[in-house]
């Protein structure tokens, strides 16, 4: 017989009691107004809350999108562009959610309370604009539990040192691979030096490196399903796991370097691993696969609504999955290469993929506000008095 599931809830005060920060994957002006994102904060342990356009173009142009029509309205009328009423709109809400969430942060001493908000995803492989739209979507919101995300691209690097090093709370989105990993916390550091030696107080800058998990296994099951043989077939729900397991090896031997120490006598915060993509595709897997097998002390854990729901439901946690795993975690990487998976190929793909995913998704959210901006604005010869 199996043992029972934990009581409502009681698994993700578990979670949070070894140490794993719970942030919700999820915002809209719906969630917001109804008091949900307030009762997840009391009820459901979160502490934070990530966004991507994915989020925003299922909350604005999604079934809820009236709660949102009122300053649409505004906008049209003022004859802005779709482009700026989409960052009205979201800067609009994060800017609320980061209110809401502002006690969590103090309580936390500025561990926890944060909501990210996603540069334009069309930025991805310029720099200097990526640079630019960090720095004014920082000002904009203006608050200081806000996280600018900015993707781990080759161009987005040095963005990231830059914005850093200017006193910006940066989240490191759409990270796959160790050795990008690596460079991501490079970026971090570098931007900590150049911020203490320009006289800031690193001791107020933030950042998380939100490490994909699930989109692995997506893209390594197929090819491994192709490679065929019974120890290719063995391999499929492991990478994911594997691969997160190996990052927070890295964390550890970067975090132990003679430059981290100095940072850190210098008052900087550690730049926390996040495990995000935590819902699992395959209905195959449990669907706390991704939460359960990545508990350890001074990680966060980004989930959307369902996945939050079923670790309250049924999630089982008992300890670190994740310290003292290291060598199976390695053991699954040489296995994909025996059975002719490429690592490198595999990670370089997922950020192809997940950089155009998420323009596609920008775009179809900026095709539908300019439909909204076109139908509410004002008539034909409507000049006023």
């Amino acid at each position: 017989m199996a043992p029972p599931a934990e009581a409502p809830a009681e698994a993700l005060r578990r979670l949070t009691g070894h140490g794993v920060s719970v942030w919700l994957d999820d915002l809209s002006r719906d969630l917001l107004v109804s008091g949900g994102l307030t009762a997840a904060l009391r009820d459901k342990a979160v502490t934070g809350v990530t966004t991507n356009p994915g989020i925003f173009r299922r909350a604005i142009a999604g079934g809820n999108a009236s709660a949102y029509a009122d300053q649409l309205r505004d906008l049209a009328l003022r004859g802005v562009t779709a482009e700026e009423a989409v960052r009205a709109l979201t800067t609009a809400d994060v800017r609320a959610a980061a209110d809401v969430l502002r006690p969590v942060h103090d309580r936390t001493g500025g561990l926890d309370g944060y909501v990210s908000l996603e540069v334009d995803p069309r930025l991805a492989h310029r720099t200097e604009a990526t640079l630019a739209e960090a720095r004014h979507l920082w000002w904009t919101v203006d608050r200081p539990n806000l996280l600018i995300k900015i993707p781990a691209t080759r161009a987005g690097l040095p963005a990231i040192a830059r914005a850093v090093a200017e006193g910006i709370n940066v989240n490191v989105t759409l990270i796959f691979s160790l050795e990008r990993y690596r460079a991501v916390w490079e970026a971090y550091a570098e931007g900590l030096e150049q911020a203490r030696a320009d006289g800031l107080d690193i001791r107020r800058i933030a950042s998380v490196a939100s490490f994909f998990v699930s989109r692995l296994d997506t893209e390594t099951d197929r090819r491994l399903e192709k490679a065929g043989g019974e120890e290719a077939l063995a391999l499929r729900g492991r990478t994911g796991l594997a691969n997160s397991r190996l990052a927070h090896r890295v964390y550890e031997e970067l975090s132990g370097t003679p430059r981290w120490q100095a940072l850190l006598a210098a008052g900087a915060r550690p730049q926390r691993l996040l495990w995000t993509s935590t819902s699992t595709k395959n209905p195959a897997y449990p669907d706390t696969l991704y939460v359960t097998g990545l508990v350890t002390a001074g990680t966060v854990n980004t989930l959307p609504e369902e996945t939050l729901d079923a670790v309250a439901d049924h999630g089982r946690i008992e300890g670190d999955t994740v310290r003292g795993r290291h060598e199976d975690a390695a053991a699954v990487l040489a296995g994909l290469a025996r059975a002719g998976v490429d690592y490198d190929d595999v990670v370089r793909t997922l950020e192809e993929e997940g950089v155009e995913a998420f323009e596609n998704a920008w775009q179809a959210l900026l095709d539908s506000v300019a439909d909204s901006l076109a139908r509410l604005g004002p008539a034909d010869g409507d000049g006023g008095a």
